[in-house]
């Protein structure tokens, strides 16, 4: 068998060259997870990037004045935003810990009642399979209260860390501060320290890289920030027309979560908690959750043309697939976290994926 050196070269090359990609990425991710608090502050940079271009346009300003007052308005807003949400956290948050079990005990024994109820009869269910049936609810919810346990203390410690979070806020105020103020000298420093020829690729790719994932996580954010604003108005205006909602923050803050994550969206929250709510007899609540969750999805229907390019080229079983990933290697967080992984890995890997993955690495062209 003769072997051809060259091509088998050429093939060990495209397969390093997708590894030391790959390794590049990894590398990045944990970094950007290691400075976390200056990647905040590049993102939120880039968001109001425009209203200081508008005001320098409009009033003549330098751009290091415009900058500041952008700067001024949005620290205060974030810094006011941050104190009222870590106050009503942790009230909800703690009040709700609190009441837990209690919750759950009376879930058990509304389904033991349900189960007492129904005619079984008709469908010949033996009683050692209502035994294991009545047996696994129990311990379903129990299983399911020790997650929101763990859920709820995490998110408490993690509120009541105020060192840590004052830090990080702190370096993520500072450094939003000099990306919009000396953005010029931070990019003329960048192309100084590197080679011409790295300059030119990384900025390519950079553009092409925010374009996209840029574009998309605006995007998306600007949706979840629409959908969680809407329902927590929502159910603030509930709360105070006498409707049962006792844990509006946090009840806000899981739906813009879960409309968050690319597949599911906010009614595979809402759908649940207005039935429950009409099986525990509150009919007129979960009408009312049928209607916000109406009037959320025709604002979004709206908004999202208008602001999510349908052209991102990912389709659905793709980002199934980046999600389960991302939630099996990292947590809940990764439901989030693994789509975005998806985006960034198809626009590096763009000219690979368009010509074929293996046709490209082994074709002897």
């Amino acid at each position: 068998m003769v072997w051809d050196i060259s091509y088998w070269s050429k093939v060990l090359k495209r397969i390093l060259y997708v590894l030391f990609l790959l390794v590049g990425l990894y590398i990045g991710l944990k970094l950007s997870i290691f400075y976390m608090p200056f990647l905040v502050a590049f993102i939120i940079s880039l968001i109001i990037e425009p209203a200081i271009k508008f005001i320098m346009k409009k009033t003549g300003l330098t751009r290091r004045v415009s900058s500041i007052i952008i700067f001024v308005i949005v620290s205060l807003l974030i810094l006011g935003t941050l104190t009222w949400l870590i106050i009503t956290i942790f009230s909800e948050a703690s009040s709700l810990l609190q009441g837990i079990n209690d919750y759950f005990d009376k879930a058990y024994v509304q389904f033991q009642g349900f189960i007492s109820s129904f005619n079984f009869d008709k469908i010949h269910l033996s009683n050692e399979l209502l035994q294991v049936v009545q047996n696994s609810t129990g311990d379903v919810l129990e299983a399911v209260s020790n997650w929101l346990k763990n859920g709820l203390t995490g998110l408490i410690n993690l509120v009541t860390s105020l060192p840590s979070i004052a830090i990080c806020i702190g370096i993520t105020v500072i450094a939003l501060y000099f990306i919009c103020v000396d953005k010029i000298y931070i990019i003329d420093q960048i192309e100084h320290h590197l080679p011409k020829v790295w300059v030119k690729k990384i900025w390519v790719h950079a553009k092409e890289l925010i374009g996209t994932l840029g574009g998309y996580l605006k995007a998306q954010v600007s949706l979840i920030l629409v959908s969680f604003i809407i329902s927590l108005i929502g159910l603030y205006i509930l709360q105070f027309a006498g409707f049962n909602i006792q844990y509006p923050l946090l009840m806000a803050l899981a739906i813009g979560f879960v409309d968050s994550l690319p597949i599911l969206g906010s009614g595979s929250f809402m759908i649940p908690w207005a039935i429950i709510s009409a099986i525990n007899g509150d009919i007129n609540l979960g009408i009312a959750i049928i209607i916000l969750l109406v009037i959320m999805s025709i604002v979004r229907q709206i908004l999202e043309p208008k602001l999510v390019s349908k052209n991102i080229g990912v389709h659905p079983i793709f980002t199934l697939i980046a999600m389960y990933t991302g939630f099996k290697l990292i947590g809940i967080i990764g439901l989030l976290v693994g789509p975005i992984v998806l985006i960034i890995v198809k626009n590096i890997f763009a000219n690979l994926i368009d010509r074929g993955v293996f046709k490209t690495i082994f074709d002897k062209k």
